[in-house]
């Protein structure tokens, strides 16, 4: 993923407090399964900090995702941890299709991989 020796923070919190940080972040009122904050732009390759980024899950919203899906909770919470770091990775699914697909697909990729450890 070309992020070797980068630190990364994941904390896994409930509805209540991810809301809260959606709220103050980025204006989004009520909680979401999982947040990311890249610690400098992925763009930009002029900084490199050692610390890639944090991601924060919601397990409040990971149990009803798991029941919803049919998938097992820890599926569903490995499926969030990878969606969050593609996001610090400079991935994002809301700027376009093409760019929604490609992150799908890089996800397909991750889980399949994580699976086969």
């Amino acid at each position: 993923m070309g992020c070797h020796d980068r630190e990364l923070s994941v904390l896994f919190t409930d509805d209540e407090h991810i809301a809260a940080l959606n709220k103050q972040y980025l204006g989004r009122m009520g909680p979401t399964n999982v947040l990311a904050f890249p610690m400098e732009d992925p763009h930009d390759e002029t900084t490199v900090s050692p610390m890639l980024g944090d991601v924060v899950i919601s397990l409040d919203t990971a149990a009803r995702e798991s029941v919803e899906s049919g998938e097992s909770f820890d599926e569903t919470v490995r499926r969030l941890l990878i969606h969050g770091i593609l996001h610090l990775l400079g991935f994002d699914h809301e700027r376009s299709e093409g760019e929604a697909r490609e992150m799908e697909q890089e996800e397909l990729r991750l889980k399949n991989l994580v699976q086969n450890l």
